[in-house]
């Protein structure tokens, strides 16, 4: 691929990139840029419309390759790596995807056919572990009382949390959340923030990155911060470092005023 620059990934980064670009034609969506995720962290990357973090998700996720610098996703170089066996070890939710998912698809079927890379139920064979996997998925995310339902029936909400369960379903070595409480009501972004902080606290779960437009919807746990403005970094690092008036101010071109309460974000303009 022109461009790419090839190096030997580093076996303790699940996400490695190395002054890495994403151009459409003469528009550069992303970058140069460089930024790594490690097994046992949880990120959250913030920024204004247009910052490039989709584009961020979309190489992490192996949906993308870059036009130029070096990536490497689970110890794979993209570009040089089957992505449709790659893709199976990451665990997506997207807008994207919950469009794809056909409306009268059973919310059971729909979690359970993750294991397949499929989208709409047809004649794949699922045993009562996969079943029973899925179930307890739904259950941890408070939507086993959906099961049975079709998903178009269902509220954002509901659809949100169903999607990040499927996204679980397959063991993901790396989970990744774009804007998952976009279009949420005040009850549902808490309820699914909730939901999130427990995750981030578990030591079992994969390495997650949550992209978002807002820091109340930052959960409890999550450990580091990327923040982007036009495609290239402003700051990275631990959350409380790089979670700061400051930093927000220049990212989103305002002056912010941050509050911190009980490990939650507020913020307003200065």
């Amino acid at each position: 691929m022109v461009g790419v620059v090839q190096r030997e990934p580093d076996p303790d980064l699940l996400v490695d990139l190395d002054e890495v670009t994403l151009r459409r034609g003469s528009t550069t969506l992303l970058g140069p840029l460089s930024w790594q995720v490690e097994l046992d962290e949880r990120w959250v990357v913030l920024g204004p419309n247009g910052a490039g973090k989709t584009s961020l998700l979309r190489l992490a996720s192996a949906e993308e390759h870059p036009t130029a610098g070096s990536a490497h996703v689970l110890g794979e170089v993209l570009g040089r790596t089957d992505v449709f066996e790659l893709r199976p070890r990451i665990g997506l939710c997207s807008a994207a995807l919950a469009n794809r998912v056909p409306g009268e698809e059973q919310v059971r079927d729909l979690v359970v056919s993750a294991g397949y890379a499929v989208l709409g139920r047809w004649r794949e064979a699922y045993d009562a572990m996969d079943t029973d996997r899925a179930d307890e998925l739904l259950a941890e995310l408070g939507a086993d009382h959906l099961a049975t339902r079709a998903f178009g029936t269902l509220s954002e909400g509901e659809r949100k949390r169903v999607l990040i369960a499927r996204a679980l379903m397959t063991d993901p070595e790396l989970l990744l959340l774009d804007e998952p409480a976009a279009g949420l009501d005040l009850g549902g972004r808490e309820d699914l923030v909730h939901r999130l902080s427990e995750l981030a606290m578990d030591p079992d779960a994969p390495a997650m990155v949550l992209v978002t437009h807002h820091v109340e919807e930052i959960p409890p746990g999550f450990t580091h911060a990327l923040l982007l403005r036009e495609g290239r970094e402003v700051a990275s690092g631990l959350v409380e470092d790089v979670i700061t008036g400051e930093a927000l101010s220049e990212t989103f071109g305002a002056s912010i005023k941050l509050d911190e309460i009980d490990g939650r974000y507020f913020a307003r303009r200065a």
